[in-house]
């Protein structure tokens, strides 16, 4: 599946750079920075970081204050912008070294494209501290005078800390850099820098190494790019540097609003470049939606100039270099994903708790179905009730096999509710459903009365099945969805009867999608599930099974694990429509409705990140090369659309339920969305294509 070069725009692509180093062979240097400055122009990248003081190697020390060393130096950048004007090396590069601009020596950060250096940073703080005494050497940035300029190999040239560079071909790309110590102090230049409109800020880095350090770097990447709404990317010294008191690992990160793109190999002996497409549209959006961000950012204006730069980019593109999770509420690592469905579990109990407390009542009624989210909101019920120290048995599990239902389906909620120690009932709701259908001169009905009356046979439901099995095009949604409406008003009568609360079970993604049936399930007096996206839900079941089942004193947890298994293994399906001639499941929701692991894959980049029609066409085809074809992206992008805009007015009067993680629907709290809000935009866009 390829995607097209026209279809990258929005992203653009970086780089950190960890050359080979020898200290104070300026030489060597210099051409070790100039082979990872064309692999980096070679690649598309429209920035590239270096490590601090790289031209000259951090660890010199007092040859710093040599000036031949800084003459050298100064050699070495002017035959470094000869070749990168005579290659047209078009990559922003960010150099470290020593320059002497009077009263003292800087320690700065160059901005080069080919044969123009654009901005000097000189770095704000100084360490003095520990294995550090760059005060030794050095003078502050932070006593520059904001608006200076300087001459430099003949060249004009911004000198401060009061210096952005931003892209005129690259909407919403603006650069900012800093100086290792300036990331580590409580308030960094970035935060000024983003503040200001940074979208991409670097740290040109030596960063020695001691043990754990690796992880403190991790933490102040997040740092700066999670409440910066920025990538930030890091760059440490690598192999060359002096080993007579310190070590260095060659660390480099590349971080998008706390989240980690890329890594280097630490420890390697060879250069390194790490790249990564960082998304600017979603930084933008998130600026957007987190109005704190625009709130302190004015609160912390400072004037900076911008120096303009046509920004490089990829001649062509074949895949996003960037990891695009297919399944983004699911954390692919065990032990996170283990934590994550403890919380959430945690969220549901302790949410219903409070409910419960709220309304003096310690009765829940539950709807189980045999299916998972009625399942996961059973298990959420007697870990609630468990913490109350209240019997199980306060559990009313109703089990209401409808004309769709399934014998796997009906023995798997007896199974449960035994398992769990519940109360447990179960009502045919077909008479039922039959008298109303009869009443209201449904088709369906009228002719089970007349095929009656031909064969002279007495009314019954199971004469009825056996008529619907004979003829499932009659059952159009007005039958399917009696059987929900039943359902509800059993549960809201049970509810009356013991002053209990009517527990929902639709989850998130039915909930984006409308994949309920209205004043049927759609109602409850309390939506357990709500927050919870279909492709979680199997995860926290089966970590219930596993991890906290064995723990439980109350039921019989061998056969809880044993029932939870199961109903993990069967279909998704509602059961409104009647069983095949071989008694099997007819109805499957994901092939009416498409895959949920796509749905839940295009509601968080709708949500979360107001992700364009176009944009997420291109990233679902990144994530999912190799399991859906374009077309089948397509039409199942169309599908999301249509029902996400249509089921708004559903979505409007649900009932209250907890949020569990940064996608939520709730029209009370994180959606607020028109109910008659056009989606013919948005499916025009994808059809252009």
């Amino acid at each position: 599946m390829s995607i097209q070069s026209d279809r990258f725009d929005g992203f653009v692509r970086v780089a950190a750079a960890i050359p080979r180093v020898r200290v104070a062979d300026v030489d060597f240097n210099r051409a070790q920075t100039l082979d990872l400055w064309q692999r980096a122009h070679d690649e598309g990248c429209a920035v590239v970081f270096f490590p601090e003081l790289g031209l000259s190697a951090y660890t010199a020390g007092d040859l710093h204050l040599d000036r031949h060393l800084q003459q050298s130096v100064l050699s070495s950048l002017e035959a470094l912008l000869r070749e990168g004007e005579r290659r047209d090396l078009r990559t922003l590069a960010f150099v470290g070294l020593p320059l002497f601009v009077h009263p003292g020596l800087y320690n700065v950060a160059a901005a080069i494209q080919g044969g123009r250096i654009l901005g000097i940073v000189p770095k704000a703080y100084l360490p003095n501290y520990r294995e550090f005494y760059e005060q030794r050497q050095f003078r502050e940035g932070r006593e520059v005078p904001p608006g200076l300029t300087i001459d430099v190999l003949g060249q004009s040239v911004p000198f401060g800390l009061d210096v952005l560079f931003a892209a005129d071909n690259r909407p919403g790309l603006v650069v900012g850099v800093e100086i290792c110590e300036d990331g580590w102090v409580h308030l960094s230049p970035n935060a000024f820098q983003t503040s200001a409109g940074a979208t991409i800020c670097g740290n040109l880095s030596a960063s020695n190494f001691t043990i754990g350090k690796d992880e403190l770097r991790h933490r102040l990447c997040w740092k700066a790019s999670d409440p910066g709404k920025c990538a930030y990317l890091y760059t440490a010294a690598g192999p060359g540097e002096s080993s007579a008191d310190l070590a260095f690992d060659a660390h480099a990160l590349i971080y998008e609003n706390g989240r980690c793109l890329a890594e280097s190999t630490r420890f390697s002996r060879e250069a390194q470049l790490i790249t990564a497409d960082v998304d600017l549209e979603l930084l933008l959006h998130e600026r957007l939606s987190t109005g704190s961000f625009g709130s302190c950012a004015r609160a912390n204006e400072r004037e900076f100039r911008r120096v303009s730069f046509t920004a490089h980019a990829p001649a062509s593109i074949a895949t996003l270099r960037r990891a695009i999770d297919r399944h983004p509420f699911v954390p692919k690592d065990p032990a996170t994903l283990s934590t994550r469905c403890w919380e959430v579990f945690h969220i549901q109990t302790s949410s219903l708790i409070t409910r419960l407390q709220h309304l003096g009542s310690e009765h829940l009624i539950l709807g189980v179905s045999g299916g998972r989210d009625s399942t996961l909101a059973a298990l959420a019920c007697a870990g609630a009730l468990d913490q109350m120290g209240v019997p199980r048995s306060r559990l009313h599990c109703a089990s209401m096999p409808g004309f769709g239902t399934s014998t796997h389906t009906r023995e798997a909620s007896r199974r449960l509710a035994q398992a769990l120690g519940a109360d447990f009932v179960e009502e045919d709701i077909r008479d039922e459903c039959l008298l109303v259908l009869r009443d209201q001169h449904h088709p369906l009905a009228e002719g089970f009365a007349r095929w009656l009356q031909d064969r002279s046979l007495p009314y019954s439901v199971d004469a009825f099945q056996t008529y619907l099995g004979n003829h499932p095009e009659d059952a159009d949604v007005e039958f399917e969805n009696i059987q929900a409406r039943v359902r509800t008003l059993r549960l809201m009568t049970r509810a009356n009867r013991y002053g209990g609360v009517v527990v929902g079970t639709g989850d998130l993604s039915e909930k984006a999608l409308g994949w309920s049936t209205y004043a049927g399930d759609h109602i409850a007096m309390y939506d357990l599930n709500a927050g919870i996206p279909k492709t979680l839900v199997n995860f926290i079941i089966r970590w219930v099974a596993t991890e906290q089942a064995e723990r439980w004193t109350a039921g019989d947890p061998a056969a809880l694990r044993d029932v939870l298994f199961q109903i993990l293994a069967a279909p998704i399906t509602p059961e409104l429509l009647p069983l095949n001639a071989e008694k099997q499941i007819s109805q499957l929701s994901e092939d009416k409705i498409g895959p949920y692991e796509l749905h839940d894959f295009f509601l968080y980049w709708v949500v979360r990140h107001g992700t364009r029609p176009r944009r997420l066409m291109l990233l679902a085809q990144t994530a999912f090369q190799g399991v859906y074809t374009e077309s089948e992206l397509r039409k199942w992008l169309v599908v999301f659309y249509q029902r996400f805009f249509n089921s708004q007015w559903k979505r409007d009067c649900t009932a209250d339920g907890p949020k569990v993680g940064t996608v939520a629907l709730s029209p009370r709290g994180d959606w607020r969305m028109p109910s008659d809000a056009v989606v013919r935009s948005w499916i025009a866009e994808l059809q252009s294509e």
